[in-house]
C-alpha cells in the first residue's frame, strides 16, 4: 500500500491512462458480439478509474496548496 499522496496520486494516474489505452486498444467497427459484455465492462472500469484519478488530483493540489 502506498502511504504518500504523490505515490498514491502517480499510482492511479498510471492504472487510469493503462485501462484507457487498454480499453480502446481493443475498438473495432466491425467487432464480434461475443466480447462485448467484456469491452463494456473495461469501459465502466476506465470511466471509474479516470473519475477517482480527477478526485485523486484534486486532494493532491488541496494537500501542496496547504503545504
Amino acid at each position: 500500500m502506498v502511504k504518500s499522496i504523490k505515490g498514491q496520486f502517480v499510482l492511479i494516474l498510471v492504472a487510469a491512462i493503462g485501462f484507457i489505452i487498454y480499453s480502446f486498444s481493443f475498438i473495432q467497427f466491425t467487432g464480434e458480439e461475443r466480447f462485448l459484455p467484456i469491452r463494456v465492462l473495461f469501459y465502466f472500469i476506465m470511466i471509474v478509474s479516470v473519475f477517482n484519478a480527477g478526485m485523486n488530483t484534486q486532494k493532491y493540489i488541496h494537500v501542496r496548496k496547504k503545504e
